[in-house]
């Protein structure tokens, strides 16, 4: 992701990220953009930035767009890290199917729309943008389980929920993309993953 879209990055992760259910501080977003340079160093990073109009954040052929979107992946490392929510991720997958679905797939780790962007197709093609190339359609993500509009959204553009909060949706969701293998034989079969947080 070009250093010139950091403003814009910045304003949508703001924008997005502080309204319920995540509720961020303004600092947060100052934050974002320091784990941002260093995700930018991980195996397999993807970036893609959506704008309000035609021309991209570098605004070399005149005024820069507003950057209305973004989304972020990188390839899985082995084992899943134990900080964030990945600890939960593994421990209601199991191992077996952690190092099967996740492990070496694209995870999308941030996907951000504007809320004044909603409805305008740019979050359906941030996901596409950072997903068209993964391994044998190996992608997956996870959310607050508490973020009812993202749950919809990724189960509406084809996502599968693979794991099931806790009474009271607490924890997070993790879907496996539509053309991930794994998604595609539980559909197959009509099971759903037993995995469910604790």
């Amino acid at each position: 992701m070009r250093t010139c879209c950091a403003p814009g990055v910045r304003a949508v992760y703001a924008a997005a990220f502080g309204q319920p259910p995540w509720n961020e501080e303004p600092a947060a977003a100052d934050a974002y953009l320091e784990r941002l340079a260093a995700d930018a160093a991980r195996p397999g990073f993807t970036a893609a930035v959506a704008f309000d109009g035609p021309g991209t954040c570098s605004g070399s052929d005149g005024p820069a767009p507003r950057a209305i979107g973004f989304a972020t992946a990188w390839t899985t490392g082995a084992p899943l890290p134990d900080s964030r929510s990945y600890p939960q991720v593994a421990a209601a997958l199991g191992a077996a199917r952690t190092a099967e679905w996740l492990h070496g797939a694209r995870q999308i780790d941030e996907l951000a729309v504007r809320p004044d962007a909603h409805g305008l197709g740019a979050g359906r093609a941030l996901l596409a943008a950072v997903t068209r190339d993964a391994p044998d359609g190996r992608c997956w993500l996870l959310t607050s389980a508490q973020a009812v509009d993202a749950v919809r959204f990724y189960r509406r553009v084809g996502w599968h929920q693979v794991t099931h909060p806790a009474e009271g949706g607490r924890g997070v969701a993790v879907f496996l993309g539509p053309d991930h293998p794994a998604a595609a034989a539980s559909r197959d079969t009509g099971e759903e993953a037993p995995a469910r947080f604790t």
